[in-house]
């Protein structure tokens, strides 16, 4: 029997997902969460053998929450299921110890057997995005010209965004300066939906 918790947002798609598994004697669904923090705090609960989580949930993200589990609960292994398979995101997931990335567009068969291979100790990755993951390259962004303009993209002020990171505001143009200029945007604005397609923010 393999455990599993559910992390989405969405609840029709997280319960669709759960009622799926559940028909399938090898699965057991044993606990779900709206958010990252929830998901972490019910996996180290209930330590599960499989966490499939959104990409996007709120608070600390998918990723994010791979990379706690891995250090806290390493023998949970972690899958991303995302409507965001930008290439970034794969390179990020796998650098956190991901051991599956697939689109919420695969059957049930796919999933199914995604989680099995998981839980055996393989790895899978969708095969068209990881073909686009080669062949995006790296982000050339630093990991704070990374942070600034995520915040940006949401659209928060020079001064919101010093806060967030704890750096000056001069700090932070300068940064989201360097960002605009290798990413080749006329602005801040344009720079982050450059980013933001290529998944590095």
């Amino acid at each position: 029997m393999i455990r599993i918790l559910l992390a989405d947002d969405e609840r029709l798609i997280r319960d669709a997902i759960a009622g799926l598994l559940d028909l399938d004697d090898d699965f057991e669904v044993v606990g779900q969460a709206a958010s990252g923090d929830e998901a972490i705090a019910t996996a180290l609960r209930l330590r599960p053998d499989v966490a499939l989580l959104d990409l996007q949930i709120p608070g600390p993200d998918g990723i994010e929450v791979a990379r706690r589990l891995a250090t806290e609960l390493p023998d949970c292994r972690c899958v991303i299921v995302t409507s965001h398979g930008r290439p970034g995101y794969l390179k990020s997931a796998l650098a956190a110890g991901v051991r599956g990335f697939l689109p919420k567009t695969v059957s049930f068969p796919t999933l199914a057997h995604v989680v099995r291979k998981v839980a055996a100790g393989g790895r899978y990755v969708d095969p068209e995005l990881a073909a686009e993951a080669i062949g995006a390259g790296d982000s050339p962004l630093t990991p704070r010209e990374t942070d600034v303009l995520a915040f940006a993209r949401d659209g928060a002020p020079v001064e919101e965004i010093a806060q967030r990171v704890s750096l000056s505001r001069g700090t932070v143009r300068n940064h989201l300066a360097a960002a605009i200029g290798k990413l080749g945007a006329a602005n801040r604005h344009e720079a982050a939906r450059i980013a933001a397609e290529h998944g590095w923010i």
